[in-house]
């Protein structure tokens, strides 16, 4: 029987450190890069649409009440003109979709966020309306500059 051998266990284990390291290196997990198909490009462009309305009916709603002092049937046409037309402007201007003639419908436009728009709007419109009713005399910011 010869000697044994001393083994240092602090080195060993960083050497068996290092090789995980580089293991873990070679096995770096990338998420899979599929092409898109038509339906999540779809979905992709309708969740910004989405957003974009939620963000207008709350600021169309202050803007109309606050700056232009507008209540009843003009806040009223002021919400419709924001809701249906914005949103052209938005698709085909500021973010530049292109749609297929074949599959191309109004309805992937204005749809999207309908409910957050109108929902939005009401809550902003009418609590900014509640508590401007407090302010004696005032009905927009444009009569303080005018």
């Amino acid at each position: 029987m010869g000697k044994r051998k001393k083994v240092d266990i602090k080195k060993r284990r960083q050497r068996l450190i290092r090789e995980k390291k580089k293991e873990l290196e070679k096995k770096v997990i990338q998420p899979e890069k599929r092409p898109l198909t038509t339906l999540d490009l779809r979905l992709e462009k309708e969740t910004k649409l989405y957003w974009v309305r939620a963000i207008t009916g709350a600021l169309s709603a202050i803007v109309g009440r606050l700056i232009f002092g507008l209540i009843g049937w003009f806040l009223f046409l002021w919400m419709i003109i924001w809701w249906f037309v914005f949103p052209f402007v938005v698709s085909f201007l500021i973010y530049k979709y292109e749609y297929d003639k074949e599959e191309w419908n109004y309805k992937n436009i204005v749809l999207p966020g309908i409910g957050m728009f109108f929902f939005l709007f009401m809550i902003c419109g009418v609590f900014l309306h509640t508590i401007l009713k407090f302010i004696p005399g005032f009905s927009s910011i444009l009569e303080l500059f005018l």
